[in-house]
Order: C-alpha cells, then sequence, then structure tokens
C-alpha cells in the first residue's frame, strides 16, 4: 500500500513522533493506522509525546568552538539527576556541535530551533533519548557568536553557559582577558555591554520604575520633604500608638522607624504618591533618583561593573579592557542559565507516593 504525506501527518498528530518514524511504521505495518500506532509505541517513539506536558525546567549548557565562532546551548530535563547523566550530556553536547556546524544563529528566544532539530535526524535522537532516559528532554535555545577572539566558560556544571565576542585583538592577551570578563559575566549577570544598549523607552522605564519605588520608600526621602510628608501624617493621618511612638524616637530619625508599624509606614508612602507631581518637580529628588538609576546602571552594564578581580576593588570591566589593549571591545556577550523564566516544578515527593498508592 502506498504511504501518502497525509497519512503520515494523521500518524504524526496521534503520536507525535518524528516524520521518519511515522513513515517507517506506516511502511511496516502496510498503511494500518493503528497497528502503525502500537508499533510506534513499543518502539518508545510515541512515549515522548507522554511526556510533553510535564516541566523540563532542570539541565545544563553546552558550548562548541570553532576557530573565531562559537555557539552555547540549553537543553532541559525535568531533574537535576538526569542533567548529571553521562548519556544526557553527550546528547546535549552533540545538540552543540551540530548547531556550531549549521548556518543557523539561534537566539536567546528559541528561535531556529525547528530548524536545528531537523538537522541529521536531531529531533529523532531527541525522541530516543526522551524514551531512553524516561524523562521530558527539551532543546530550549541556542546562540552562535563571532568575533576577531571569542571565549566561553561554563559554570557549576553547566548550570551557567557564557560566551563572549572581541574586536580590535586577538593575542593571548586579549584571550585571556576575554575569558575573566566570560567569568564576569557568569558571576554578575550584567543584562547589557554598556548603558548605550539600552533604548531609550528601556531608560525612561528604569527612571520610572526608580521614582515609584523611591516614593513608596518614603522614610528614605530627602529630609525637606519628608518633613512635609510627616506634618501631613501627623495631622490625623497616623494612628494615636504611631504618633506617639514617633514623637518619642523622633530624635533619632536613623531608629525611629524601628517602632512604627507597617501601617504608619504604608500610609506615609500613601501622601507621597498622592503629591508625586511636586516632589518629582523638586530637584533635589532628581537627584537622589538620577543618583539611583546611576547605582543601577553599574549593576546591569557590564562595562561599568567593578571588575571582580580589580586589585584596587574599583578598576571597572571598560578600564580593565582598556588596561589589556585599548583598541579590544566587547561585540557580544551571552550569557544562558538553566531554567531561567521558566516555571520549576514542586516537587513532593510524599504527596507523589500518596497519590500512587491510592491509584
Amino acid at each position: 500500500m502506498a504511504i501518502t504525506a497525509a497519512m503520515v501527518k494523521e500518524l504524526r498528530e496521534l503520536t507525535g513522533a518524528g516524520m521518519m518514524d511515522c513513515k517507517k511504521a506506516l511502511s511496516e505495518t502496510d498503511g494500518d493506522m493503528d497497528a502503525a500506532v502500537e508499533a510506534l509505541r513499543k518502539s518508545g517513539a510515541a512515549k515522548a509525546v507522554k511526556k510533553q506536558s510535564r516541566i523540563a525546567a532542570e539541565g545544563i549548557t553546552r558550548v562548541a568552538a570553532n576557530g573565531n565562532t562559537a555557539v552555547v546551548v540549553e537543553v532541559n530535563s525535568e531533574t537535576d539527576f538526569v542533567a548529571k547523566n553521562e548519556v544526557f550530556q553527550e546528547f546535549v553536547q552533540k545538540v552543540a556541535d551540530t548547531a556550531l556546524a549549521s548556518d543557523l544563529n539561534g537566539g536567546a528566544n528559541g528561535e531556529d530551533i525547528e530548524a536545528l532539530l531537523a538537522i541529521d535526524g536531531l529531533n529523532d535522537l531527541l525522541v530516543e533519548k526522551t524514551s531512553t532516559i524516561g524523562e521530558k528532554l527539551s532543546v530550549r535555545r541556542f546562540s552562535k557568536i563571532s568575533g576577531d577572539v571569542v571565549t566561553s566558560y561554563i559554570h557549576g556544571g553547566g548550570r551557567i553557559g557564557v560566551l563572549v565576542a572581541g574586536n580590535g585583538a586577538s593575542d593571548d592577551a586579549a584571550k585571556e582577558a576575554l575569558s575573566n570578563i566570560a567569568m564576569q559575566v557568569a558571576a554578575m549577570n550584567p543584562q547589557y555591554v554598556a548603558e548605550s544598549d539600552i533604548s531609550a523607552e528601556e531608560l525612561d522605564k528604569l527612571k520610572e520604575i526608580t521614582v515609584d519605588s523611591a516614593l513608596n520608600d518614603a522614610t528614605t526621602l530627602p529630609k525637606p520633604i519628608l518633613n512635609k510628608l510627616l506634618d501631613k501624617a501627623l495631622a490625623g493621618v497616623w494612628s494615636e500608638e504611631d504618633v506617639a511612638a514617633f514623637n518619642e524616637h523622633k530624635n533619632n530619625m536613623n531608629f525611629v522607624w524601628n517602632f512604627m508599624s507597617d501601617a504608619a509606614k504604608a500610609q506615609l508612602a500613601e501622601l507621597a504618591l498622592a503629591d508625586k507631581e511636586a516632589i518629582v518637580a523638586e530637584k533635589m529628588f532628581s537627584g537622589l533618583v538620577q543618583g539611583r538609576v546611576s547605582k543601577q546602571l553599574k549593576e546591569i552594564c557590564l562595562m561599568d561593573q567593578v571588575y571582580v578581580k580589580a586589585e584596587d576593588g574599583k578598576q571597572t570591566v571598560e578600564k580593565y579592557l582598556a588596561s589589556v589593549n585599548k583598541d579590544l571591545k566587547i561585540a557580544k556577550v551571552v550569557r544562558f542559565e538553566v531554567g531561567e523564566g521558566m516555571e520549576k516544578k514542586n516537587e513532593d515527593f510524599a504527596a507523589e507516593v500518596a497519590a500512587q498508592m491510592n491509584a
């Protein structure tokens, strides 16, 4: 019996097995759909489908490199135990090697995954490993970068994978510097290479959040602004108990808030938010906001971070790179941390055992 594309499609929808597995099963069963489903289940190709609803948020990252190009991949499993399995680790390295050899660039949000899995039967291998290992496995993302010099770093046995590409120099000193930067990225998790990479919209949002955060923490506002809010709070907003506590300890403003109720602090924040327009117009408040924004930028921008190996504890990453080679510039940074942004499974072994016994 001739096996049509429609038959293969139907069987794949029924089982979720790979296209080639479906075609083979139909050929072996002379087009008998029920027999083909049974054959796939027996071979294990269809077992992977049952696992697709599970949460796979563990796993490892792996890297592969060739000259001035490197790739990092994240492949997930359901448990950390499987992530330490040699068979699983070999599969993840196979994924990395395949991605490196391809003309795909990947992406932090899973772009090109379907195209990657279509290469050299990688999807069929994924189905096979899922069946063999007994957990849902998922190739989540990969990213490829190139530059005059490229370095990588794997931390925590694969929990974090980092790639750093640089331009302007490619000698041993440049390679060592970027290797150090890769470790910095793993430890400090910058969101941007430099402040110039932050869009105007993102920067405005950061300032907006900082303003609201400052108003919600009204006890830290500049003294002249705080005093105006305190006058309002003491004039009938706070409870008698909080008024008494404040008057008793107000001579030491560094500790007075330890004696105030949470309700009093919340009421002070409400007063600050109600006066937002006037407070934002205050020059001293603008200075406070700018200072806090600058501090955050130093934390989220790689070039502004303090270099973790700085002998003086002050040297920034930008100054460190300049001390190695003034022409060496960071072209791109990629940092994958296993499971970041994913829902984690809530493990309750006792409940699982009880459920199985009841069943």
